[in-house]
């Protein structure tokens, strides 16, 4: 089990807002953004995803975005190299030119405060224990992770589910997403098929990883039915585990920098003995 984390937050009303003091910064929430409607909330179970705007203060995504920059340029592990990954386009080897290229910076939660304390941000708990009617977990096995798509060698991901390697007893995540800089076609953003995690996938429209096939004729109205988001920084998307999502290649000139964390209802227990169970979590039902 992980080190508790201890943080100093102190909250404050100041000219009706909510405003958290955290390590010497100060950061302020709009107190209309603390919970989701009943439309937004219809909008989450229709679709399976939810865009929701500027919901993070610039100083706090700068102050994330600074530590990504910082352990970006020392390589601090763990790390997921694209060499690894091998998607295709992805640099053969690490002596292949972009091959010590970084595709994620593993552990988030445990790499620096700035992170944990979005993972853990009450308002955030709060949003979650309604789209999942139940108290809520962080787990730690899965995303937990700052995603860095780079130009040039920041490779394309297709359609897929995260829960397809998760083992839970019931396939019911939720993934939280905080852009901390524009996302777009052109850099490589987030596409959804909305409603496609209340559908039945067969076994043939699937490849050996669980991606879906592109020669499949069934398939065809799903990606068609694909559609682009795109963030600015602050922006968050909680997306279903079921949801069928991809990625494009960066075509920018700037790496698109994401994090990322999934969360869990506390019924909803990981397998014993699965990856799932192995990493330990967050219980943030307290």
């Amino acid at each position: 089990m992980l080190e508790s984390a201890v943080f100093f937050i102190e909250f404050h009303k100041y000219r009706g807002k909510r405003v958290f003091l955290h390590k010497g910064r100060t950061f302020q929430r709009a107190a209309d953004n603390m919970n989701l409607s009943e439309q937004q909330l219809a909008q989450f179970r229709s679709d399976g995803y939810l865009v929701i705007k500027k919901l993070v203060p610039k100083r706090q995504c700068e102050a994330m975005l600074d530590v990504t920059q910082q352990q970006l340029k020392t390589a601090a592990e763990p790390v997921e190299y694209e060499t690894e990954l091998g998607y295709p386009g992805a640099p053969a080897s690490f002596d292949a030119p972009g091959g010590k290229t970084i595709r994620r910076l593993r552990a988030a939660y445990q790499r620096d405060a700035c992170f944990r304390h979005w993972a853990e941000d009450p308002d955030q708990v709060a949003r979650l224990q309604q789209l999942l009617g139940e108290a809520v977990c962080l787990t730690l096995a899965h995303h937990n992770c700052v995603m860095t798509k780079h130009p040039h060698f920041g490779t394309a991901t297709g359609w897929h589910r995260d829960i397809r390697y998760w083992s839970y007893s019931r396939p019911e995540l939720v993934v939280v997403w905080l852009a901390l800089g524009p996302e777009n076609a052109q850099t490589g953003g987030l596409r959804f098929i909305p409603g496609s995690h209340r559908q039945d996938i067969a076994p043939h429209q699937l490849d050996a990883l669980d991606f879906l096939r592109p020669d499949v004729a069934d398939n065809f109205p799903l990606f068609a039915a694909g559609r682009q988001v795109e963030l600015e920084q602050g922006d968050v998307v909680f997306f279903h585990s079921k949801l069928f999502h991809a990625a494009g290649r960066n075509d920018g000139d700037m790496v698109k920098t994401s994090v990322a964390f999934a969360y869990r209802g506390v019924s909803n227990l990981p397998l014993p003995g699965s990856r799932s169970a192995a990493a330990g979590e967050v219980d943030l039902s307290k």
